[in-house]
């Protein structure tokens, strides 16, 4: 569970960068390995399970943001196809926040990766027939989307 100030620190990056941007972009990316099982990371301030990803940097491409996020929250390298799936409006908080959503093949995970202490809790690679039952419903939606079960949905 979050502590306090962590939480704290969250909410004020958060509000820094509402004042700073009028929309931001992110970069999810549905990971999976030779086995087809999906990669899938616990946050320090959510509950739940969720891709791994975060927002797009000045100067780079979602394609870079999507790869940098996967190495800094895992650990793990990617394949050389990154491949855009979807594009989603997030509609909670300041429905400004964009979300692009990313499929790729792992490679292997880095030795001298370190967790990142403030951000990462867990991650796991998971089958698509076993996943977390406190998997975020946004995660489950686009694998659903991914897997043909469900219609494409354009809000996150």
């Amino acid at each position: 569970m979050a502590s306090f100030k962590t939480r704290i620190i969250n909410i004020l990056v958060q509000s820094a960068a509402l004042l700073s941007r009028g929309m931001t972009l992110g970069a999810r990316v549905a990971a999976f390995d030779d086995e087809n099982r999906v990669l899938l990371v616990r946050h320090q301030y959510l509950p739940g399970w969720y891709f791994p990803g975060g927002g797009v940097d000045s100067g780079e491409t979602m394609a870079e943001a999507a790869r940098r996020e996967l190495a800094e929250e895992t650990g793990y390298g990617c394949g050389p196809d990154v491949t855009l799936v979807s594009m989603h409006l997030n509609k909670g908080g300041t429905g400004r926040d964009h979300v692009g959503l990313f499929k790729v093949k792992l490679t292997e995970q880095d030795p001298n990766w370190k967790r990142p202490s403030m951000e990462i809790s867990d991650l796991q690679l998971f089958a698509l027939d076993a996943l977390p039952d406190d998997i975020s419903p946004a995660t489950q939606r686009r694998l659903q989307e991914m897997a043909g079960e469900a219609e494409p949905n354009p809000y996150w």
